[in-house]
Parts: C-alpha cells; sequence; structure tokens
C-alpha cells in the first residue's frame, strides 16, 4: 500500500464496503518456491470477519500446507495522472507523471473448509452476484440437469480467509490542491471508464 497517510485515510468500514462490492482479488500465499497467487471471487461475511472462497483442485495455493497467512488485494479503478493536467508550468513547475488508484488489502489466514461447505458457499457467491443485475430472473443452480453440478464441483475447493486486518489506499491527488486536483479530474473526466471513475472520486473529495 502507498506510504503516504494522505492516501491512507479512508475509514475500514468503506474499505471494507469496497472490497465487498468488488468481490474480486488477488490471493497470495508464500509458497516453497516464491510466492503463489490466483484470481479469486469471494464473499465476505456481515460482519467481514471471514471471506469465503474457493479454488481449482489443481491451482498450487489448494495444495499449499494450510492454514497459512494469506492476502487478499482488491483493485479498483486506475489511471495514468499527466503534470500537464495540474496547470500551466509557470504556475504549477516540475511535477512528474503518477497513477491514481484505489486498491484495499485484506490480510489474514487462508484454512481450507469441508466439502459439505462448498455447495452453499457457490449457491450464495452466484447469488450475490445475480441479484445485482437488472432486468432477469437470478440464474439458481437448480436450473441444471441433475448430477451436473456435483460433477462440476468436484473439480474445486472451499476455503475460508479469515480477515486479521484492512488496508486501503485512494490515491487520489489529496496531495495537491483542490484547485489543481479539479484540472486533473476535469482531463480524465474526458477518458476511458476507468479514467472516469477516478475523476468522480477525485471530485467527491472535501475541497476544504
Amino acid at each position: 500500500m502507498h506510504p503516504n497517510p494522505a492516501f491512507r485515510q479512508e475509514p475500514t468500514d468503506r474499505n471494507l464496503a469496497f472490497a465487498r462490492a468488488r468481490g474480486f482479488g488477488i490471493l497470495t500465499v508464500n509458497g516453497p518456491e516464491g510466492p503463489l497467487a490466483a484470481h479469486v471471487p469471494f464473499l465476505l461475511n456481515d460482519d467481514a470477519g471471514f471471506a469465503e472462497l474457493h479454488l481449482a483442485r489443481s491451482n498450487p495455493i489448494a495444495r499449499a500446507t494450510l492454514p497459512a497467512p494469506a492476502l487478499i488485494a482488491v483493485s479498483g479503478p486506475d489511471a495514468y495522472i499527466s503534470p500537464d493536467w495540474y496547470g500551466p508550468h509557470d504556475e504549477v513547475p516540475d511535477q512528474v507523471p503518477t497513477w491514481n488508484y484505489v486498491a484495499v488489502h485484506l490480510r489474514g489466514l487462508l484454512e481450507p473448509l469441508p466439502d459439505d461447505a462448498l455447495h452453499p458457499h457457490v449457491d450464495a457467491l452466484s447469488a450475490e452476484h445475480e441479484t445485482r443485475i437488472a432486468g432477469k430472473s437470478p440464474w439458481t443452480s437448480a436450473k441444471m440437469t441433475e448430477g451436473a453440478l456435483p460433477r462440476m464441483l468436484r473439480m474445486i475447493l472451499p476455503f475460508r480467509f479469515r480477515v486479521t486486518s484492512v488496508e486501503g489506499t485512494w490515491k487520489l491527488n489529496q496531495n495537491k490542491t483542490p484547485e489543481i486536483r479539479a484540472r486533473a479530474a476535469q482531463a480524465l473526466s474526458r477518458g476511458d471508464p476507468a479514467a472516469q471513475a477516478i475523476a468522480a472520486l477525485m471530485q467527491g473529495l472535501p475541497t476544504g
């Protein structure tokens, strides 16, 4: 996470809300030959004390020695920031390019769950995201042909990630004046969807 305290002022509740809404991140653990990583969907429980997730049986993390310390890195929008956007050089001299972004790190302990936890986990995970889709009835595993889901579930394993700490970086030019930040945000608002998302977050920062 970025060490500048200016970018790490968001409360834990907002960091957790962001992680919950994204529901997808990079899970990392230490392996015998170096770091192991997997891109995983996850589901935080109500009080964010733990997240449940699954991995392919063939994933090296699934075959690692567990329980083990682990991290889930959850990324949000990001965008390149050109120094030219801050203003004329004689007014805002000697600036350098940077990158604005939102990211939350969940640290904790990864542990395996019993096989009978897998089906409820998969149903809960799909229900969480199906309810966010407008204009259709939610998909459920009940729509599958009898016997199909159990065959597929044999290829994955359930895990619990016990959350012990939450760190968030919301790098949005908080170290610049509101006027300079507004200029950069205006330029970003003409960019791609990720740039526009960063612009909206920058424009939502306090001005005083």
